[in-house]
């Protein structure tokens, strides 16, 4: 079901992409393109809701950009608190007088996993607070190796990628493009 939303959507992009971990890939899942449907969002995240509904959780943290809108839905479907992380001088944060307390059980949530960087970024804050991370939720996982969370995506995709050095598409000369919110050093 969440490949036809994306389909629908238009958010799965066939290319040459640059991804935030700085792999290269030949399919990119924009799911932005899906979020900004109210109804198709609703559809996507019901089908993780049904995933985590039995799981203990006090509270949601999507890390920016593309945690917010699914944080969101994933809170309103669930019936709690929903906030976000965003990077301010290169790193992640709490900002906006959001607040974990300790022993918070919190999920995060996420557009799209692939190597759990952003993730990481946001769990990092959640136990600096004192809080307890319960899974990562996410809309695609494109993961190719275990993190030490649970997952509960709606779809799991799977994606080339490539390094940079041994990339396929830039020997064939195709133009590469940086999707992304992510800085990335060269």
């Amino acid at each position: 079901m969440i490949i036809d939303l994306l389909k629908e959507s238009e958010a799965l992009l066939e290319g040459h992409f640059l991804l935030s971990s700085g792999k290269h890939s030949n399919r990119y899942v924009q799911c932005a393109k899906l979020l900004q449907y109210p109804d198709k969002a609703e559809k996507a995240v019901k089908l993780i809701v049904e995933k985590v509904e039995d799981l203990e959780i006090d509270m949601i943290v999507g890390p920016a950009m593309g945690g917010i809108v699914v944080a969101y839905e994933l809170g309103r479907q669930l019936g709690k608190p929903a906030i976000f992380t965003e990077r301010e001088d290169n790193q992640m944060k709490l900002k906006r007088g959001f607040f974990i307390e300790r022993g918070q059980k919190v999920l995060i949530a996420e557009d799209v996993v692939t190597t759990g960087k952003s993730s990481y970024e946001a769990i990092k804050v959640v136990e600096e607070y004192g809080g307890e991370v319960v899974g990562i939720a996410a809309l695609v996982d494109r993961t190719t190796e275990e993190l030490n969370y649970p997952i509960f995506a709606a779809e799991k995709i799977q994606i080339d990628t490539y390094d940079k050095d041994d990339c396929p598409l830039c020997r064939e000369g195709l133009p590469i493009v940086k999707p992304g919110s992510r800085k990335i050093k060269d």
